[in-house]
């Protein structure tokens, strides 16, 4: 295992345990259904709060319009297209090399 790998593992089990260590601490100190919603809510919160320590460890900021699955707004990526018949690089609707249609994209 690489220490990426270690680091990871390790993030994951701590945070499991921080999870279960409020969940249990919660319904110990709380009555059944009052216990059920201030878990669900430190859950939520918890979540929140990963995501946003994540984004600002990553160099961005989590209102700027971008999530786990990139920037919706703003700068696009550029993509190019390669033929899957010829594999000449374009950026058209049909290859200019041998004018087939069927593409992949990359970046």
């Amino acid at each position: 295992m690489d220490n990426n790998t270690k680091r990871f593992l390790i993030e994951t089990v701590t945070w499991i345990g921080i999870y279960f260590g409020i969940a249990f601490l919660v319904s110990r100190l709380l009555a059944f259904p009052y216990s059920l919603i201030v878990i669900v809510l430190a859950v939520i919160g918890l979540g929140v709060y990963r995501r946003r320590r994540y984004f600002r460890k990553a160099g961005q900021a989590a209102s700027s319009g971008s999530s786990y699955f990139g920037n919706m707004f703003g700068s696009q990526r550029n993509v190019n297209y390669y033929c899957l018949n010829c594999g000449t690089k374009h950026d058209q609707t049909s290859c200019p090399n041998c004018g087939s249609k069927l593409k992949k994209a990359g970046f």
